[in-house]
């Protein structure tokens, strides 16, 4: 396998990386992560305390670069959440940047501040690159949320994230001439895997908001950012702010890709972006355990609400509840994700029967429903476990009527479930935030939406009204968190 990050061992003076006024060349990213990584005296994995910060993609550059595995910690992560990731993944040692206030829950850990000075320091020419690890090695362990049980450990190896990384390359076109902006968190695939180790694959340069505005990424955007990263939640606010500022218009509309992921983005955003800058927003779908699988490609022939075809040596296929594979040309019957290809986890830490479960033969049951288009487009509609409502003998997708809903001028957040009923099996239920709390939508008109855009048992049986909906940190709605539901 190639090196990793072959810019680093250039060491250009490009710039690599930049965290609001703060930023690092190549040549200095080397030098300083080089040093980082000399000094992490383990073989353990090593945590880092992963604020959206320089000092965070310096410190998992330093881990990848030593060959130990990162595991990136989430600061808003609850005491018993961290101590069942330090007790399971049992890092030697924590990276943080100074004088960042760590929870006592990470007292018992080696602590390693990162300093990053803005000019080189004495001996720093005497820290070479380590030689290139092994493709199979364990680069990161990122957990997962954590709906159904404890947190699992995903181990990625190198070889997963180069091979995601590189057909991503193919499917965007990305080169190092392109300029990423985005003000994702770091603890996750989207933000760092894609968003920081992406760029710098690539040999590109990262621009990181530190915090998401919308004036960020106008301002980015028009001095010389060329894509965008981000998740639905910033881009209904970039298509809010679009109506009363043209900078962001203009910036929008002069950057090369945007890129929508973590959750559906819905309908409504897609139309209002496209018509106030032209530009599409492009979707693509992965979790932490498979990385990437597949992608709108910029101008293909894709069509809005679906994630685009399977990326360069990713298998996908939709299997019934009896595990047979659907035919490419069922485009009605909606099944199971299933995935295959270098791009997948090597394992759950410490857990062989959740990886023995999660798999059938070679394919990674995802969990997740979809149908595909003529062209084998992936149409997803929600999760197994939460999005799919068996209902009078129809499966259905939450997805759909969501964005259905959405498109009600009324509706400022909609989430769709299903619930015990006893004549249908489960009814639909809409939870519904209202544009505005004291104008909100008729039940009735609702459910007359649904019914003239889909078919008739799809409209929700009964509409409860919410001044929010729960959120994770990635803007993706838990619906478990719903009132009154469990799991």
């Amino acid at each position: 396998m190639s090196l990793l990050f072959p810019a680093l061992h250039a060491a250009s003076s490009q710039k690599a990386l930049s965290f609001g006024d703060r930023s690092l060349s190549y040549r200095r990213l080397a030098a300083v992560s080089s040093g980082v990584a000399a000094r992490l005296q383990t073989a353990a994995p090593v945590a880092v305390w992963a604020t959206p910060s320089l000092e965070t993609a310096v410190g998992v550059v330093a881990g990848l670069l030593a060959g130990v595995p990162v595991v990136p910690l989430n600061p808003k992560s609850g005491e018993s959440e961290l101590a069942h990731i330090v007790g399971d993944s049992a890092p030697g040692a924590v990276l943080a940047e100074p004088g960042a206030q760590l929870p006592e829950t990470l007292g018992s850990l080696l602590r390693t501040d990162i300093e990053i000075s803005e000019e080189p320091v004495a001996g720093e020419e005497t820290w070479g690159l380590p030689s290139e690890p092994n493709p199979e090695a364990a680069a990161l362990i990122v957990y997962t949320s954590g709906t159904t049980g404890p947190p699992k450990g995903v181990v990625l190896s190198r070889r997963a994230i180069a091979s995601s990384l590189d057909a991503l390359e193919e499917a965007w076109q990305w080169t190092a001439d392109d300029v990423l902006v985005h003000g994702l968190p770091l603890f996750h695939v989207h933000g760092l895997i894609l968003g920081v180790l992406g760029p710098l694959r690539r040999g590109g340069t990262l621009r990181h908001l530190v915090r998401f505005s919308t004036e960020g990424v106008a301002r980015e955007l028009a001095g010389g950012g060329t894509m965008l990263f981000g998740v639905p939640t910033m881009y209904h606010r970039l298509a809010d702010a679009c109506t009363s500022d043209p900078d962001l218009v203009r910036a929008l509309a002069g950057a090369r890709l945007l890129v929508s992921g973590s959750a559906a983005l819905p309908l409504h955003d897609h139309d209002r972006l496209m018509a106030a800058t032209g530009q599409r927003v492009i979707e693509r779908y992965g979790m932490t355990e498979t990385l990437m699988n597949t992608s709108v490609r910029p101008g293909g022939s894709s069509q809005l609400g679906t994630v685009g075809l399977p990326l360069r040596d990713v298998d996908v296929r939709l299997v019934d509840d009896a595990g047979r594979r659907l035919p490419a040309e069922d485009t009605e019957t909606v099944g199971e994700v299933q995935v295959r290809g270098p791009n997948l986890f090597t394992e759950y830490l410490n857990r062989p029967d959740a990886t023995a479960e999660a798999f059938d033969g070679g394919w990674f049951r995802t969990g997740d429903m979809a149908t595909r288009d003529a062209d084998g487009s992936v149409r997803l509609v929600g999760r197994k476990a939460t999005d799919l409502i068996k209902s009078g003998g129809y499966k259905i997708g939450a997805g759909e009527i969501e964005n259905v809903l959405l498109g009600h001028p009324a509706v400022a957040e909609a989430a769709v479930t299903g619930e015990p009923d006893d004549d249908l099996g489960e009814r639909v239920v809409a939870w519904i935030v209202p544009a505005s709390p004291q104008q909100p939508p008729l039940a009735e008109e609702l459910t007359t939406l649904v019914t003239e855009q889909l078919a008739s048992h799809k409209r929700p049986r009964e509409v409860r009204f919410l001044d929010a909906l729960p959120r994770n940190d990635m803007g993706k709605v838990v619906k478990r968190d719903l009132p009154g539901r469990e799991g």
